[in-house]
């Protein structure tokens, strides 16, 4: 049996409903087996002695996909508390706060409704994309499993612990007790987008006070009927914007399925993310910390590397894409004496050091709610700390697609031919702090495009930004005949 194909990054991914069902009931138990041998190794414990929690999204698949885990996690001996309908986050914190060995969260995050997955976690964090590569292997020469269960499961409700634990850090951050309503005068709608982050509304910001009553698409549907839940998608952001000014909002939040990504929108209707959102709770860390490092993915924009260079007095350090990839990096930084308080892709993947760089939407929402609390005190919004940040006139991404099995070779030397043309044309500029792809600065232009192949997919990303209208579209031709006739 070869189930390398459902590994997608550090995640399991494929289609779970239907005739082209890639998650069957043996496939899910396998992987789950897997999973056990790993983490039974890792933390030197038998599988009869560990104690493992397991969550889902709401996606249709999900509770047959929850049934099959732990009916393995029962027949290999583990103890098991099902935490039922949660967030990817929770499941983590679980792990510390149940003092769990391990966590497995059924979801795929915001992938069209008949796809599934499978994130596994230790106390340590999310497995990496070696260890899914190791669990997987397990999976696949594992004969007859075991189907008798000998161990047990128990309800854990720890959705609303979490919950408790950001009203905590709510009323904590603001210095008031919760009985005293502090988010009291706050109109704040929240998007679910019918994933899980409807608690974010009615378990953290409603018992503390504040009118929620803008909020919409906060009942969990796998159907997802109103539109993708993911704060990158327009309809999405634009479902969100439109409620804030509608009701006249504080401030809108919007988040992704499982709730490990989150966008703002300010008073103004204003949407607050990739590059606004990077900056501000980078102005939130820096004031806080002055002269740290900030982690960023790779396609990030010059005039944010200006802002918390040279008007936050921070360090701007881009790397490769995906959210493990950065947070590693912070690791690093930290590691090596770099003080680096976040790690934060533009899609919205936020882990602050605090909070045991997990990515977190419902955490990271909850640090910026803090500060407008005590910005509101003093006269002033949220969109004050990024007054300086300077916006690119035009952002485009284009994606070519790789042909062929030998796509990724392909897309290595469309990727040389950019960097060739970089260092050898008068007025081009190749970044010295490119650490995915190829960075290229066209200063006639006043263009600047991000190359780079895609992380799981057979495609080359341009992602291009300029100071003037129309700056890319000079630009695209002249890259595309160094594409064209590449075998």
């Amino acid at each position: 049996m070869n189930l390398t194909n459902l590994k997608s990054g550090t995640d399991i991914r494929g289609i779970a409903l239907g005739e082209k069902n890639q998650l069957t009931a043996d496939v899910v138990k396998r992987l789950t087996f897997g999973f056990v041998s790993f983490l039974s190794e890792k933390v030197q414990t038998p599988p009869q002695a560990l104690r493992v929690s397991v969550g889902h999204d709401c996606r249709i698949s999900s509770e047959e996909m929850k049934k099959n885990v732990i009916e393995m996690l029962l027949a290999l001996g583990v103890r098991v508390f099902d935490c039922r309908l949660s967030s990817t986050p929770a499941m983590f914190l679980s792990t510390i706060r149940g003092d769990l060995h391990g966590s497995v969260q059924i979801t795929a995050s915001h992938h069209p409704f008949d796809k599934n997955g499978l994130k596994f976690f230790t106390k340590e964090g999310g497995l990496e994309g070696e260890e899914i590569s190791r669990l997987i292997a397990i999976a696949e020469k594992a004969d007859a499993l075991p189907s008798i269960p000998i161990g047990r499961s128990e309800k854990l409700d720890f959705m609303d612990e979490y919950a408790a634990i950001l009203r905590e850090m709510i009323c904590r951050g603001v210095g008031a007790r919760e009985n005293s309503a502090p988010l009291k005068g706050f109109s704040i709608a929240v998007d679910a987008g019918n994933g899980v982050g409807g608690f974010y509304a009615k378990k953290v910001l409603a018992p503390l006070g504040a009118d929620i009553s803008a909020s919409q698409f906060l009942e969990p549907d796998g159907n997802f009927p109103n539109h993708a839940p993911n704060p990158e998608n327009p309809e999405a952001m634009d479902a969100i914007c439109r409620a804030v000014k509608e009701n006249s909002c504080d401030l809108g939040i919007i988040f992704d399925t499982d709730v490990d990504r989150a966008a703002i929108v300010d008073e103004t209707g204003r949407e607050i993310n990739r590059n606004r959102l990077i900056a501000l709770i980078s102005a939130i860390l820096l004031e806080e910390e002055s002269g740290a490092t900030i982690v960023t993915d790779s396609v990030t924009s010059v005039g944010l590397t200006d802002f918390i260079q040279n008007v936050l007095g921070g360090v701007h350090c881009r790397f490769k894409r995906g959210y493990k990839n950065v947070i590693n990096e912070a690791i690093r930084q930290n590691a090596i004496g770099n003080s680096c308080p976040l790690a934060i892709e533009t899609s919205g993947h936020a882990a602050l050091r605090e909070n045991f760089f997990l990515d977190d939407g419902a955490y990271l929402v909850t640090r910026l709610l803090i500060k407008a609390a005590s910005l509101r005190g003093e006269g002033k919004k949220l969109g004050d700390l990024i007054a300086g940040l300077k916006e690119p006139a035009e952002e485009k991404e284009i994606r070519y697609a790789l042909e062929g099995e030998n796509w990724r070779e392909k897309g290595e030397k469309m990727l040389n031919r950019a960097e060739e043309y970089g260092r050898k044309t008068e007025g081009v500029r190749v970044a010295d702090d490119s650490r995915e792809g190829v960075r290229l600065y066209f200063e006639k232009e006043k263009t600047c495009l991000t190359l780079r192949i895609s992380v799981h997919d057979p495609i080359l990303v341009v992602n291009g930004e300029s100071e003037e209208t129309g700056g890319t579209e000079k630009i695209l031709p002249v890259m595309e005949k160094l594409f064209f006739n590449v075998n």
